[in-house]
């Protein structure tokens, strides 16, 4: 069976800037996928492609095996942009039924989708209120609902969790989380390192248009780091000790940074050496490498730049 998700070198420029340069990847069923990747780097040019919004210059697209383009790729993609595209004056429950009709259904249908994306987005209670007194969160739930309505099995989640509250965000997860539960394959992007960890199976980086990195969050952070750890330590004039133990003065000083693989012995030893010294620690911190430091290691950037 054709993945859900085929992208193979796909490529776009607008004039003499490439967006796109060569990017391939595949989506496995039931698979979330985090897209991350500095501001400019490739990922809404990317989305927009296989929602059909951008025509490619180069590189072929498959949804199930169908052409991005195609009527039954369409009908498979639901696509949830950053972006609120509700009608403030009608109701959850009207919304869901223009969009619903939107996508061709109506009678049974509609109103059998309707009721099941009000229950998965926890808006039930409030489906014949108007949307104007709604909060950002319960919008946010809402737009997402209003996407799933023809019940896609390849879902495009744009930044999801922009501008609304902790309360709504923890909803926000369990509803992507019942969607894997359900088999259905999800490309989520996003500009907080914590949701892609929480959330996605696997993450792909993207900067300068081409795919840098791909991989579970603990394969990104092996092939990064290897065992590699980072120990502060924290005291003062203390850089003769420190060099020679092999560590370096951290920006800002006052500290110094040592790389450590086997962290039970290495600290120890770190320790009883200062103590040797007679250097007061005042206080030490032990950093594993996460997926944020596998991002700034490949791209030298912050992800919100």
């Amino acid at each position: 069976m054709a993945p859900p998700l085929r992208i193979d070198s796909l490529a776009k420029s607008y004039g003499n800037r490439p967006a796109l340069a060569g990017v391939s990847l595949e989506v496995a069923e039931g698979e979330i996928l985090g897209l991350l990747g500095p501001n400019g780097a490739g990922k809404t040019t990317m989305i927009r492609c296989v929602v059909g919004r951008v025509v490619p210059s180069a590189g072929t697209i498959q949804v199930f095996g169908d052409p991005v383009g195609s009527g039954a790729a369409r009908a498979r993609i639901g696509y949830i942009p950053q972006e609120i595209a509700l009608y403030g004056r009608l109701t959850a429950a009207e919304n869901l039924g223009v969009f619903g009709r939107y996508n061709g259904l109506s009678g049974e249908a509609l109103d059998t989708a309707m009721q099941s994306c009000l229950e998965w987005a926890g808006l039930q209670e409030r489906a014949r209120e108007p949307v104007m007194s709604f909060s950002g969160g319960m919008k946010r739930r809402l737009n997402m609902a209003a996407g799933l309505l023809h019940r896609p099995r390849l879902i495009l989640l744009d930044e999801p969790t922009t501008g609304v509250d902790p309360q709504s965000r923890q909803r926000i997860y369990a509803m992507v989380e019942e969607l894997r539960a359900q088999g259905v394959s999800v490309i989520y992007t996003t500009h907080y390192m914590e949701e892609a960890e929480r959330l996605c199976d696997r993450v792909a980086i993207i900067d300068h248009g081409k795919i840098i990195a791909m991989g579970a969050q603990a394969d990104l952070v092996r092939q990064s780091f290897g065992t590699r750890s980072e120990l502060t330590v924290y005291c003062d004039d203390a850089a003769d000790w420190a060099a020679s133990m092999g560590g370096a003065p951290s920006a800002g000083g006052g500290s110094y940074r040592f790389t450590v693989t086997d962290p039970a012995l290495e600290i120890a030893k770190i320790l009883e050496s200062a103590r040797a010294k007679s250097i007061r620690v005042r206080d030490l911190t032990f950093k594993a490498p996460n997926l944020e430091s596998v991002f700034l290691h490949l791209t030298g950037r912050e992800l919100r730049e």
